[in-house]
């Protein structure tokens, strides 16, 4: 007679292991192991019928999000929901900040259009309308919905929640054409699509090509899915992109990289047609795979020789995410210091704006983190030496390739068409 095995113990969960809860959770570094304080933002069951549970390490950015099972947690340190100490204060004060800076910024009223469908001629949103439609906004957002896209020759792990059509947003992994962007939910769809896809390269015309690098303007009007798939694709990298679907005021510059089997997408930058607060750039990507190898300050670049070109300074719309600030901050003191070394330092910013498009308020804030600029009698007055220039230029980070001016094929809106090749 056969005797029947005990069935395997499964460990009794406490109850406080609920949406709300604060408790140690595994943090994998590249060496190490280590425990940090974790907020649980939401519960499912997997296919084994074992909890998972989304969460959001306290002060970290919401990019490290990500599911976990209970046997990531020290659960002698649980908090049950609403008596956790350990608030997350620098994320709720950035937050408080973000959301601050976006209520004078148009990125708001678009999201809130977006959101309510209002049409032409609706009454105004009231604050309190306008405070919940945030909290919505929030609570919406706050989960990751896609974990994972194929895209060209890569697998990429999203960071943020994007805000597909439902019966995409449920899929775990999203398959996307590289040159079309067109997204599904299977590969063998995907390979389909590619036996008929005829784009090789994103559509509108190249204004720039240097060696392997190439960008294209795109226009939002006139190819308006394209621009739109682009945002769903960008907001699964950024965490406070609000502009989804609304894409006919702006032109979209992508930059790519070329090879024999086509011009594969590196980044891009988004920039309005008509800024009346001389904007040269609404948002910026550069994808994982290309992230860390100068990418990213070559759109910024980019979007100064367009300024250039333009008569005009400019400046990015705030607020910055921070991986943007630092890819600006970076850009701003390379192009000042060099500047600054050239003239010997015997410029005002007036004429330092005019050389670079850079506008005064960005001259001086990065010439204050570098403490070459004095206040004086009511100027400002820039303070360096050749020395201490060099120190700083030894200090910065070196841009390996630079945008080639001569290269650009492009005229301002208005003027004569750009150029093609």
């Amino acid at each position: 007679m056969a005797l029947a095995l005990p069935a395997a113990s499964v460990p009794e969960l406490p109850k406080q292991l609920d949406i709300g809860a604060s408790v140690l959770c595994e943090y994998k570094t590249d060496s190490k192991v280590e425990w940090h304080r974790s907020e649980i933002l939401d519960i499912r069951l997997n296919t084994a019928g074992q909890a998972e549970y989304y969460i959001h390490y306290v002060d970290f950015n919401r990019r490290l999000d990500h599911w976990v099972t209970a046997d990531k947690f020290e659960l002698s340190s649980l908090e049950p929901p609403g008596q956790h100490k350990h608030k997350d204060k620098k994320s709720h004060d950035k937050l408080h900040e973000d959301q601050e800076n976006r209520k004078i910024t148009r990125n708001l009223k678009r999201k809130i259009d977006e959101v309510s469908h209002f049409q032409k001629g609706a009454e105004p949103v009231e604050d309190s309308k306008q405070a919940a439609l945030e909290k919505e906004h929030e609570e919406i957002t706050k989960v990751k919905n896609i974990n994972v896209i194929e895209l060209g020759r890569f697998e990429i792990d999203t960071w943020y929640f994007s805000p597909y059509p439902e019966e995409f947003a449920k899929c775990d992994k999203l398959y996307i054409c590289e040159f079309c962007l067109k997204y599904m939910k299977k590969k063998k769809t995907l390979n389909r699509h590619k036996l008929k896809c005829e784009l090789r390269h994103p559509p509108g015309n190249e204004i720039y090509r240097h060696g392997t690098v190439s960008v294209f303007e795109v226009d939002g009007k006139k190819n308006k899915i394209y621009c739109q798939n682009l945002c769903l694709l960008a907001k699964l990298f950024l965490d406070h992109k609000t502009l989804y679907y609304d894409v006919e005021p702006f032109l979209f510059y992508i930059m790519t990289e070329c090879d024999n089997r086509g011009c594969h997408m590196v980044g891009y930058f988004s920039k309005e047609k008509a800024s009346q607060e001389d904007y040269n750039l609404a948002c910026i990507l550069t994808l994982p795979p290309y992230q860390r190898k100068g990418y990213g300050t070559l759109l910024i670049s980019f979007a100064y020789e367009l300024s250039k070109k333009e008569l005009k300074v400019g400046t990015p719309e705030k607020p910055l995410s921070d991986l943007g600030l630092l890819s600006f901050r970076s850009y701003w003191t390379q192009v000042l210091l060099e500047i600054l070394r050239k003239h010997r330092g015997n410029l005002s910013i007036k004429e330092i704006a005019d050389m670079t498009a850079i506008k005064t308020e960005d001259i001086i804030s990065t010439l204050q983190s570098l403490n070459l600029i004095k206040y004086w009698k009511g100027q400002h007055i820039i303070s360096v030496t050749p020395k201490v220039i060099d120190e700083h230029l030894k200090n910065a980070s070196k841009q390996a390739t630079k945008i080639e001016p001569k290269n650009i094929h492009w005229c301002p809106p208005g003027n004569a068409k750009a150029s093609k090749y």
